[in-house]
């Protein structure tokens, strides 16, 4: 098996941060504006546009502008299902008391 080692762990590392979860979490399969994500996760505007240039530059986000408004969206329906998988397998590990 080929692994792309530097997009993998481009995506791993764009991954490995609570808020960031929390955004992709917040934006599902719809596209919203920065402030529906603000007001949807609690978090600054600075800060959740920080996020947002982050997620975009692994390309776990898509941009869309329409006029004055900025919309987000997840640019595949894969990384959803990776997110739920890697939080049952992270229960898992939880549950059987293995360290991480």
């Amino acid at each position: 098996m080929d692994l792309l080692f530097k997009p993998i762990a481009a995506i791993c590392k764009s991954l490995a941060d609570e808020n960031r979860l929390r955004i992709l979490l917040a934006i599902g399969n719809d596209k919203k504006s920065v402030s529906q994500i603000v007001e949807s996760v609690e978090l600054s505007q600075p800060l959740v546009s920080h996020h947002l240039k982050e997620l975009r530059r692994s390309h776990l986000l898509k941009v869309e502008r329409q006029g004055p408004f900025i919309y987000y969206e997840i640019s595949n329906g894969s990384i959803l299902a990776l997110l739920t998988r890697v939080n049952e397998m992270a229960q898992e590990l939880i549950d059987s008391h293995e360290p991480f």
